[in-house]
Parts: C-alpha cells; structure tokens; sequence
C-alpha cells in the first residue's frame, strides 16, 4: 500500500511574536529492528496528527536556528540551519526513536530511545528565499530510512514576513508535480518526458541491466551476498522501465536468525526492500 503521513506545520515565534522559522512538509521512518528470538523486523514509523515543537530556536548571525518535533511515545526529529553571508542552509538532521514504544517496536530487544545523526543534503537558499522541494528525498544511516516530501521551510525569516519566492529542490523541475508518496515495495518519481501517446505494453528495454554485487555483514561476518541485475517495470498510464545502476546504488539492510533484509538505494529515488 501506499505511505500515509500527516503533514507538519511548524511556526516558531520570536520574542515579539514574528515568525522566525517556518516548516511544512511530510515525513515517515523505515526502521529495521532487533526482536528477542535475534530476528530482525522492518516497521513504519508515521508522524502523528499531535506534534509538538518544543526547543525549536529562532537563530542568529552566531547561534544556529534548530526545528525539533516530538511525536508519537517518545519519538522526536530535528534540523539545524546556519546562516553564512547571504544564504542558509540545513547542517545535520537527528532523528531519536523509542523502541520502548510496543505498538511501533512489538518485541524489541533493545528498550529505549536510539539517536540517528545524518548530514543534510539541503543546498544554500538565500535568505529571504523559500526552499521547496515536492519531490521524494531519502536519507539512510545505519538501520535507518527517513523519507521526506512536499517540503517547504524558510530559516532565519526576515520582519516576520514569509519569502515570496521560491528556491526549489534539484530533484523538481517546472514541469514536475508532486510526488505521490512512495509505496513500501518501490519508490519512484514520476517521468516528466512528454513524448508520443504511451503504448499499450511496457516496451523492451534496449539493454539488459548490469549486474551488481551486493553484501551485508553482521559484526566482523559477510552475512548476505547479492548477484543480481535489476530492472523495475512499472505499471501505470505510461508504463516505466528502470534499470538498477549497482555503480550509484547503495545496500543497506540486517540479519537475523531466521530473516535477512536487504535494502537498495540507486540514489534517484528508487528504493527496494528484499
């Protein structure tokens, strides 16, 4: 099925009740987790209509501008913003999930909060400006998948007044809409090629994929291995072929006794869970 999500709309205030960090987008979790029988399990983890900002800060020419919500039994998500000259941009993301949280987490070895930091991939907005990014974006560190889209913030608001123009995202394009969000088998964005009328079958593809070699390891252990090509033939109006480059492709994943998961990232929005 496809990922639902409630958006956040975060409005953080300064002293005099001017808007100083603004921030509405979606966002959801693919966590892989140890059980008590050593199996591991993938979960969801959806932000909640009940959000809270509290530690947000507004920021300044020395101190950095910090977005943090809490959601759910413990979980909470944050991003800070430095200014340089003209411009902002994000630095890190932290993402702190509760394992002690049974309904997300049911039979969880490990009980407790557990800290994910990530390097932002955001790129320098100038100030006054509005960063927009509709399509999906994937950040992977450790066990971790955060998933975001439809994004819009500004840091550092200037007079309390919102920016009226736009710095959009690399991955959107004028003619691009946004992105549905992304289903748990395959993620991809959708093709902005306008061409003849889409055929009624998926055409051949002009050259079979390359094969990639993929491995997990756990501890000092090569647990999984992987040789395989890879195409994706996506069913929709104008049907889609994808070739998996194993060159751009990053393996993610764990093992366990009994079940092993395997996660690629081609690092063009295409995400597959084995």
């Amino acid at each position: 099925g496809f990922f639902k999500s409630d958006a956040v709309e975060v409005d953080v205030k300064d002293g005099a009740n001017a808007t100083c960090l603004y921030a509405n987008w979606m966002m959801k979790f693919m966590i892989t987790y140890e059980t008590n029988s050593s199996d591991y399990k993938n979960t969801t983890l959806n932000l909640s209509s009940n959000v809270t900002h509290d530690g947000s800060v507004c920021g300044n020419d020395t101190q950095a501008a910090l977005l943090v919500v809490q959601f759910g039994e413990g979980h909470s998500w944050s991003v800070n913003f430095t200014k340089t000259n003209e411009t902002y941009q994000g630095d890190f993301l932290t993402f702190t999930y509760n394992t002690s949280d049974t309904t997300v987490f049911p039979d969880a070895k490990r009980k407790g909060p557990v800290t994910i930091v990530v390097k932002d991939t955001m790129q320098p907005v100038q100030l006054n400006n509005v960063f927009v990014c509709h399509n999906t974006d994937f950040l992977e560190a450790e066990n971790v998948t955060q998933i975001f889209w439809n994004v819009t913030v500004q840091a550092f608001v200037q007079n309390g007044t919102i920016g009226k123009k736009e710095s959009r995202c690399h991955a959107d394009t004028p003619t691009s809409a946004p992105t549905v969000p992304p289903t748990v088998a395959n993620v991809t964005t959708a093709s902005t090629t306008t061409a003849s009328p889409a055929p009624t079958t998926a055409p051949k593809p002009v050259e079979n994929p390359e094969t990639g070699n993929y491995s997990l390891k756990r501890g000092n252990k090569t647990c999984l291995l992987a040789n395989v090509g890879l195409q994706l033939n996506v069913s929709q109006d104008k049907p889609l072929l994808i070739n998996i480059n194993p060159k751009t492709t990053s393996a993610n994943g764990a093992c366990g006794n009994t079940t092993a998961t395997l996660k690629l990232n081609d690092g063009n929005s295409t995400l597959i869970g084995f």
